[in-house]
């Protein structure tokens, strides 16, 4: 079962979950499953997808992998379950959308809302080993996300792709068409004080889509 409701994404799942790497990329993470605890739960593995149908992307953020502590992953790169203290590159992007747009940081880590309204929050790798980050690079996921991009772009135009950090912006190479790149430092600790404070990226999104007479991102985020 690969807990994917939203039937937009149907086709392009079809063809993937057939291809012979995607058959590999299971039977690696069965085994996984067995061994160690595996972040996100499986029936939120795909909850990007879910809450954000390919019809209504207007945005995407990417990511790396999931965050790899009990009770923080949940499908949504960035995004933490509510009940969950709000990780330090959460904290970065809250302290940036405060400076960029005035909206106070809110009391949780959870950014379904933006989900909802067409920001696909994607992971490049969708899964984790619990205490490991990193540890489900290289299986697969890759090949998948990349694929994923890539049909975004000849599906749509006028997208908008934020790529935090070197590792996002790696995947700029496909992303061929008619669409906008916002490119910064990384919003952890280590990084965002190279360039990702104060680079806007929200107050640039909107107005990129006002431009395109698409409808802007609501980026604030009430408290729970």
């Amino acid at each position: 079962m690969c807990f994917v409701t939203e039937k937009s994404w149907e086709p392009f799942l079809k063809e993937e979950f057939s291809k012979n790497y995607y058959l590999e990329l299971q039977k690696y993470l069965s085994l996984e499953r067995k061994i160690y605890s595996i972040y996100p739960p499986k029936n939120l593995l795909f909850e990007a997808l879910n809450l954000t149908s390919l019809d209504q992307v207007k945005v995407i953020i990417l990511g790396q992998d999931p965050y790899h502590g009990a009770a923080q992953a949940h499908g949504l790169c960035f995004s933490i379950l509510p009940s969950s203290p709000i990780p330090k590159s959460l904290n970065n992007i809250y302290k940036e959308l405060q400076s960029d747009l005035s909206y106070p940081p809110p009391n949780h880590g959870n950014l379904e809302s933006w989900a909802r309204q067409g920001v696909l929050l994607l992971n490049t790798v969708l899964t984790v080993r619990e205490g490991e980050a990193g540890s489900h690079k290289n299986q697969g996921w890759e090949i998948f996300t990349d694929n994923l991009l890539k049909k975004l772009c000849q599906k749509k135009k006028n997208l908008v792709f934020v790529l935090w950090g070197k590792d996002a912006q790696k995947k700029e190479v496909l992303l061929q068409g008619e669409h906008y790149i916002i490119k910064s430092a990384h919003p952890s600790p280590l990084a965002a004080y190279r360039g990702f404070f104060g680079s806007k990226p929200f107050s640039k999104t909107n107005s990129y889509l006002q431009e395109k007479k698409i409808k802007n991102i609501n980026w604030r985020l009430d408290d729970i």
